[in-house]
């Protein structure tokens, strides 16, 4: 979970909202990705979705099924599908999202046995840090005036 803080940490300094991302097999980290929707201009572009996408590249398989998938901030309904299609047995992360939590909070893909797999979750791992960040980051958006930040 520290080296998802860390990417969490990147995409603080990208003045993008701070989520991070690792996917790890055997020990290893093989997919790692932080938030760049603002950057990139694309709304799918959620650490989860870059780690994910980095990790199947990385085993030239879109299945993950042997790996774990350690996020920052709960996943919402996108990444929660994503992190089900390739197989992901194990996510765990930090913080709760009630806005958009779709692994226990407001909805619960992760755990729903109508689809293909279900995933084993891991809540709360470090969410103190997480949750820090996340603070510090929309403390400091709402100081900026709005026309600013949507310039």
């Amino acid at each position: 979970m520290k080296h998802a803080l860390l990417e969490a940490e990147k995409a603080y300094e990208q003045e993008e909202v701070p989520v991070g991302a690792v996917v790890v097999q055997n020990g290893r980290i093989i997919g790692r990705g932080h938030n760049q929707m603002e950057r990139l201009q694309d709304p799918t572009a959620h650490a989860e979705m870059i780690a994910i996408t980095a990790a199947a590249n990385h085993l030239e398989s879109r299945r993950l099924d042997e790996c774990t998938l350690y996020v920052t901030l709960e996943p919402c309904p996108m990444c929660a599908g994503a992190i089900v299609l390739a197989r992901v047995p194990t996510l765990v992360f930090g913080s709760f999202d009630p806005k958009a939590g779709a692994s226990g909070t407001l909805y619960n893909i992760t755990h729903d046995k109508r689809l293909n797999h279900t995933v084993h979750v891991v809540s709360g791992v470090c969410d103190r840090e997480s949750e820090e960040l996340l603070k510090r980051f929309f403390g400091k958006v709402r100081t900026i005036p709005a026309k600013r930040r949507n310039a």
